[in-house]
This record gives C-alpha cells, sequence and structure tokens, in this order.
C-alpha cells in the first residue's frame, strides 16, 4: 500500500472539530506541509486554538481513529500538537506586573462584603493607585450591578502571542466578573470543578496589566473558591469584614483563622467593622448601635490585628450601591470620607506588611 499526504488530509477532513462545527482541514487545524509518511509510518500535526482546549483529546482520538478506519488499519500514526495562543504562565508566573494582591473576606453573608471591596477599590483609585477588581463569587456575583455596567460584554485582545479577556473600566478600576458572562436571571447551577475553572480563567487569561492593588471580592464563608485562589495567587494579605453581631463575628473568627492556617499563611491586615452605627441623616451628632457597638473593635484587639474602619449604616451606601454609583465615588460626602480613609488605612498596613514581612507564596493545599 501506497501512502501520501492527500490520503492522510481526505480522512481528516471527516473529523468534526467541536469548537468550530467545521472539519479538522475547513478549520485550518492541519499543518497541510507537516505530514510526513515513512513506510506505514504517518506524522501529523494538529494546531489547537489553546494548549487549554477542551476538545484536545476527543479530537485527537478520533483523528486516529479516522486515519485507521479511511486510509488503513496497519498504519503507525503519531499526532503532534501545535497552539496557536501561548500556554498559560504556571502560578508563581502569573500577573508579574501586579504588585499588592488583596483579598475581602467575611465568613458570613450579608456584612456588606461586596459594598466593601468595590468601595475600597475606588477609592484606591481615587488616592491615584491602579486597581483591579475580581467579583470571585461565581454564584451570587454583584460587582456589575454595584458599577452599573450590567450591559457590557468584556472583549478578547490579542497579547503576548495569547487571546486574553479585556476587563471592564470604570471608576479607574479594571472589573471583572463572571456576572459578564452569564444570564442575570438565572441560577449558576454549575458543579465545584466548572466553578474553579471560571475563576481561574478571569484571573489567567484577563489582561490585568499594570496594578499597584487587586482586590479580591471572595464569596462568604471557606469555600473550593478560596483555595483556589490561594492555591492559584500569592496573596499579600487578607481583609476581613464583620457587622458588630455575635454570630457575624464568630463567622469572622473561623475567617481569620483559614487565612492564619499554617497550610495557608496570609497575613491579616485587618478587620472593617461595617454597619458599626447608625446616625440619622437629620441628627449627624448621633449614634445608635443596632447590631451592638464594638464588636469587631473587640474581634481586633483579641486577635491583635489592627482595627482599619468603623462604617455606619448609612442609606445612601445601599442606594448608590444599587444605582451603580458606590459611595466612593462622591469624596464630598461622609461616606466617601470615610471609604478614602479606609482606602489609606489599606495602603499603611500593606506598606507595613511588605517592610516587615517576606512575600506571600502560593499555598499547596491537599484537596483531600
Amino acid at each position: 500500500m501506497t501512502l501520501y499526504p492527500k490520503l492522510i488530509t481526505d480522512a481528516l477532513a471527516t473529523v468534526v472539530y467541536p469548537g468550530t462545527k467545521k472539519n479538522l482541514v475547513e478549520s485550518e487545524m492541519v499543518a497541510m506541509d507537516d505530514v510526513h509518511i515513512k513506510g506505514m509510518h504517518v506524522t501529523v500535526t494538529l494546531i489547537f486554538p489553546r494548549e487549554t482546549d477542551p476538545f484536545l483529546k476527543s479530537t485527537l482520538k478520533a483523528a486516529e481513529a479516522a486515519i485507521h478506519y479511511h486510509v488503513g488499519k496497519d498504519i503507525e500514526v503519531t499526532i503532534e500538537t501545535e497552539f496557536k495562543s501561548a500556554p498559560r504562565p504556571e502560578p508563581d508566573k502569573l500577573l508579574p506586573q501586579v504588585k499588592n494582591i488583596i483579598a475581602v473576606s467575611s465568613g458570613k453573608g450579608g456584612v456588606g462584603k461586596s459594598t466593601v471591596s468595590a468601595n475600597l477599590a475606588i477609592a484606591l483609585a481615587r488616592l491615584g493607585y491602579k486597581v483591579g477588581l475580581l467579583d470571585t463569587d461565581i454564584f451570587g456575583p454583584s460587582m456589575p450591578k454595584m458599577f452599573g455596567v450590567e450591559d457590557e460584554r468584556p472583549y478578547a485582545v490579542d497579547k503576548d502571542g495569547r487571546r486574553l479577556i479585556a476587563p471592564v473600566e470604570k471608576y479607574g478600576v479594571k472589573l471583572l466578573s463572571i456576572g459578564f458572562f452569564v444570564d442575570p436571571e438565572t441560577a449558576t447551577l454549575w458543579r465545584g470543578g466548572m466553578a474553579t475553572s471560571a475563576l481561574k480563567q478571569l484571573i489567567a487569561d484577563a489582561d490585568w496589566g499594570e496594578l499597584d492593588y487587586f482586590i479580591l471580592d471572595t464569596p462568604p464563608g471557606t469555600s473550593d473558591i478560596h483555595l483556589t485562589l490561594l492555591q492559584t495567587l500569592s496573596i499579600t494579605g487578607a481583609v476581613i469584614v464583620s457587622t458588630p453581631q455575635k454570630v457575624a463575628l464568630a463567622d469572622a473568627r473561623k475567617g481569620i483563622d483559614m487565612y492564619r492556617n499554617d497550610k495557608v499563611n496570609v497575613p491579616i491586615l485587618g478587620l472593617i467593622e461595617n454597619m458599626a452605627y447608625f446616625t440619622p441623616a437629620e441628627l449627624p451628632d448621633n449614634k445608635y448601635y443596632i447590631f451592638g457597638k464594638d464588636g469587631a473593635k473587640n474581634l481586633a484587639r483579641e486577635m491583635n490585628v489592627p482595627l482599619l474602619a468603623q462604617l455606619p449604616i448609612v442609606q445612601s451606601i445601599c442606594e448608590s450601591g444599587d444605582n451603580g454609583e458606590p459611595a466612593a465615588t462622591k469624596a464630598d460626602t461622609i461616606t466617601g470620607q470615610a471609604f478614602l480613609a479606609l482606602a489609606q488605612a489599606v495602603v499603611t498596613v500593606v506598606n507595613r506588611r511588605n517592610r516587615e514581612q517576606a512575600p506571600t507564596k502560593i499555598v499547596e493545599v491537599d484537596n483531600g
């Protein structure tokens, strides 16, 4: 039997690539000048869009089977691969232009962590820093609404041989959220592996560029998402958000313990007491401690970490977030000034942490 390249390419033309719904030849995935035949041994190169292509293994098996079926079952087939997109960098080489990565966390939901994250990012930008914000809550993304960009759709850019997601930019902050890619009216029914894979893409396959501060708005609790972040990024430090209530403080302790765990060892930059008190607009000098007084302040003293801020309950904070104009965008207001002061406090503790402690290492956690 005499073999020649067209026999091979005709066989490969019977294989449909799921990514394009076209065959391998029409998809320009066959390196036509790289089909080598030596006796009954055939070597062919297939070109995939990226190294992480989800259809790679199945396509290679289908291509080999097609050659055996259409050309000859006794042929020895070697299929080599090339990639249009450069491979994703190793975890220790991700985000080389990002100086500080701050995880904003809470052990409990409903304490205003996302509101704090959004306003902290905007306030840092107002202080002149280059800031990125990643909404890491895959199942309950809120940042697109808080920034008033629900209708935005990030586009792709070519950079350094890779196809990257360009973050949405508003208020001086580069922003990404899974909320840009899913139907906001539909529940995200994903298993843990799908969620963590999507999160890694938002981190590693995005054009974050040069940042002074990269804020991670983490979901409540201690979950797979947190482990993925710790295994993917060298987190400079964590900020814990809590209300003064005992139930919130109990969960805040768990959040602190997660980062202080011997296997994790991420510094706690400080606590933020949100909803610390209520001051009505008509009585600006009055403070009403609806959820208790100084709960997070006392916890910070007990855990030997800084108290970064005690933020009041103000109706305008909620309304401004719902309207897509977070409070930190209005620097001439009391709440705007409060978030600017918080941002400056974060800058201070980060600078001290970087002077006094070694850089955080990526965590190697046994997922069990």
